[in-house]
């Protein structure tokens, strides 16, 4: 027997569930689909910048974290070669487990009558009136919030080859009070480090690295990670590993639209470059709260623009950074330079801790994968 709902969610992360509340809050009916049971860990920073805590809280939703004022940037191995950026007074960025993260938003979902269903989607079928999806749940509108490895993305044929050297993730969290409030990255060879604080008596420790043919990504590669920033190391240094490594990657998507009929995609599913900046989490959000709305205006064609305008910020610094972590002779240049102009600094920082209006990026018609900022307008 087939069942009806205005918005079935493909995907059960912070995107999915961002989606799903908001359409609920509408007064829509909601279902998420999410094969994975329990509470949902994922290997990323764990850290949500200022715009992302907003979001969150207009959800109604204040997950069990730590705060942080800003982000430091380090080099690897030179305890001189370091510099700080802090948000614009008042804004505060949130360090949290991945956990802790699902487990408020899902319980703000379930109070507000969202349901979830333990599967997957494996087949959708796009009808005049909606989405037929696995051949049983008719649903107005289908969201794709099923993250990097998106099949929504890929049963819609919107895929798009990948330009750069692939990019993987590795995390595992030590048991040891935090040691500074802000957000550490390190610049290394190949590689960056993120220390994110997580709860009183914990960090999480992230590597981005440059995948390698024939590479372990595992527990050995984590040590020879860490091995090469010799001053988190030391910090480090017979602290006790307080959980199980996860690892994420490749980490370019490249969509070539994110709206084809009744179907949207959000979050990572929708596009993503690398988690070098922090903004996954608060982009995420952000576009889930963007597709909800065009779906509630009868127009889902409008979030294509507003989907652009939120990301490109994104996509251009975000790229742009890469470039600059990608050539180990740039990395002293830039923090010399984010030293000397800590003003420069802080601004840069403030514009990367604000979520851009949806609003203004309506009439924006020119694709994200095309912004680039220069390397000399960066340094």
């Amino acid at each position: 027997m087939i069942s009806f709902v205005d918005l079935a969610v493909a995907g059960g992360g912070p995107a999915g569930l961002a989606g799903a509340i908001h359409a609920a809050q509408a007064g829509l009916n909601v279902v998420v689909l999410e094969p994975r049971r329990g509470l949902l860990d994922k290997a990323c920073g764990e850290g949500i910048m200022p715009g992302g805590v907003e979001a969150l809280e207009d959800l109604g939703i204040r997950p069990h974290g730590v705060p942080f004022i800003g982000v430091e940037y380090a080099d690897a191995s030179d305890p001189s070669s370091r510099a700080t950026g802090f948000f614009p007074s008042g804004a505060i960025g949130l360090g949290v487990r991945r956990t802790a993260l699902h487990a408020a938003m899902r319980r703000r979902a379930q109070l507000l009558g969202v349901r979830f269903c333990d599967a997957r989607v494996t087949s959708f079928e796009q009808r005049p009136d909606g989405v037929l999806v696995n051949g049983e749940l008719h649903a107005r509108w289908l969201v794709g919030a099923d993250g990097l490895r998106s099949d929504i993305r890929r049963m819609l044929g919107v895929e798009r080859p990948a330009r750069a050297p692939a990019r993987l993730g590795v995390r595992r969290h030590y048991a040891v009070r935090p040691w500074s409030d802000c957000v550490q990255v390190y610049f290394g060879e190949h590689s960056e480090a993120y220390v994110t604080p997580v709860d009183t008596k914990l960090v999480g420790v992230a590597f981005l690295f440059e995948q390698r043919r024939n590479a372990d990504v595992g527990r050995h590669r984590f040590d020879e990670l860490l091995a090469g920033f010799p001053i988190l190391a030391r910090q480090l240094e017979d602290k006790p590993v307080a959980s199980r490594l996860r690892g994420s990657g490749p980490f370019e998507q490249r969509v070539e639209r994110r709206v084809v009929g009744n179907v949207l995609l959000v979050g990572d599913a929708g596009g993503y470059v690398d988690p070098l900046t922090g903004e996954g989490v608060a982009l995420g959000l952000a576009t889930a709260r963007a597709a909800v709305r065009s779906i509630l205006e009868g127009d889902p064609s409008v979030y294509e623009a507003r989907y652009r305008h939120l990301t490109r910020r994104y996509f251009a610094l975000t790229s742009a950074l890469l470039a600059v972590a990608r050539r180990r002779r740039l990395h002293k240049v830039l923090l010399r330079l984010a030293r000397a102009w800590p003003a420069v600094f802080d601004a840069t920082l403030g514009i990367l801790s604000h979520t851009p209006d949806e609003d203004a990026g309506t009439a924006s018609t020119r694709p994200n994968d095309d912004v680039t900022i220069g390397l000399d307008r960066l340094l």
